[in-house]
């Protein structure tokens, strides 16, 4: 039995294991080292090695105790059986270092060689998170196939799972089928895409992640909410990123009945000239512009348009661009109302006639 292959391990044996592992990390400490010194002024190159120094140390390990162990009874001991294969520990561990080298594969390429790509060809941030993506996808589902084969599993005997599978998903699963299949849309549709600003019932958000079951927005105070995939394909979107990132910013004003209408108009040009000016997020083109809305309960009303090129920029150029009109309004001894409203009181009670 296991336990008693298990128990024929000698001293040599656990010795000779001993110095093998001390040795693999007294390399691995040696490799460290030489690579952050000659590497020094090379980030991403550094991280690519040092990752794939200790994906070598600890399977080295693993593939040394396979091999030292491979005349052993407990290392071929059949665990369970799929189909006609006998599944044993030797099998597992042959397709944990399949997966594992993979998964190290995929990201060494997506965290450190294709950055390189990218920087060159000046590929926006959404555009590099699905290519990471369906990297990443092709390279496990890749390793899984071969992982299967390698042990002998014939994959045909894996059609009565899918068929399981595919009633489990019709009748348990339909909405993790829905986000995965909206997962797979968004990333290559690409509706919405990672670095988008997006507003999703009247809460402004930055897109940072798309999974394949949800999407994760973070909002203007930090704050992420998690949103299921299928909603960005199902409900109204406001995708502030979409194909221009040029905005129109609107800002509003009040001014009193009496004032010089021309005057606010040419106080707002100048201001909106003027931030343009110190902040080269304020394009020239199109003009700002003065838009007279209307005639107010008590004031005359209005908006002062300017196109910005970022939309990550709307709070904090208003905040300015509202500084800027109050302090040149006051120069200018223009009002600014706040309503007012007349309270008449009538008395419930007759008065009294006076009697002489």
């Amino acid at each position: 039995m296991l336990l008693d292959s298990l128990s024929l391990w000698q001293w040599g044996d656990i010795i000779n294991v001993s110095v093998f592992i001390v040795v693999i990390l007294l390399l691995r400490l040696s490799f460290s080292f030489l690579i952050k010194r000659f590497f020094r002024n090379k980030e991403g190159v550094q991280k690519a090695l040092l990752s794939l120094v200790n994906w070598l140390t600890y399977n080295g390990i693993l593939v040394f105790l396979i091999i030292y162990f491979s005349d052993s009874k407990w290392l071929f001991y059949n665990l369970f059986t799929i189909g006609e294969v006998e599944v044993t520990l030797f099998l597992i561990l042959i397709a944990v270092l399949i997966i594992t080298l993979a998964s190290r594969l995929s990201r060494i390429l997506n965290n450190y060689i294709l950055p390189f790509f990218y920087e060159r060809h000046q590929l926006d941030k959404g555009l590099q998170f699905t290519m990471e993506r369906i990297i990443h996808y092709i390279i496990m589902v890749i390793a899984v196939f071969v992982s299967l084969t390698t042990v002998g599993i014939d994959l045909s005997a894996l059609t009565v799972f899918a068929g399981v599978l595919g009633v489990g998903i019709g009748f348990g699963m339909q909405n993790i089928a829905s986000n995965f299949i909206s997962g797979l849309i968004l990333l290559f549709e690409r509706p919405i895409k990672v670095g988008d600003r997006v507003i999703i019932d009247e809460v402004i958000g930055d897109v940072v992640k798309i999974s394949m079951r949800a999407t994760v927005v973070r909002t203007l105070e930090n704050e992420h909410i998690i949103i299921p995939n299928s909603y960005f394909l199902e409900e109204k979107v406001i995708n502030r990123s979409f194909s221009d990132p040029r905005l129109r910013l609107t800002v509003p004003i009040g001014v009193a009945y009496g004032t010089d209408v021309h005057l606010v108009k040419e106080i707002l040009l100048s201001v909106a000239r003027e931030a343009r000016g110190d902040n080269p997020v304020i394009i020239h083109s199109p003009e700002p512009f003065v838009n007279f809305t209307g005639f107010g309960d008590s004031s005359l009303d209005f908006e002062l348009f300017i196109w910005i090129s970022n939309p990550e920029e709307v709070i904090r150029i208003k905040s300015d661009l509202n500084f800027r009109i109050y302090e040149q309004l006051n120069k200018n001894g223009v009002e600014i109302p706040f309503p007012q409203r007349d309270l008449h009181i009538k008395s419930g009670y007759p008065i009294a006639e006076h009697e002489e």
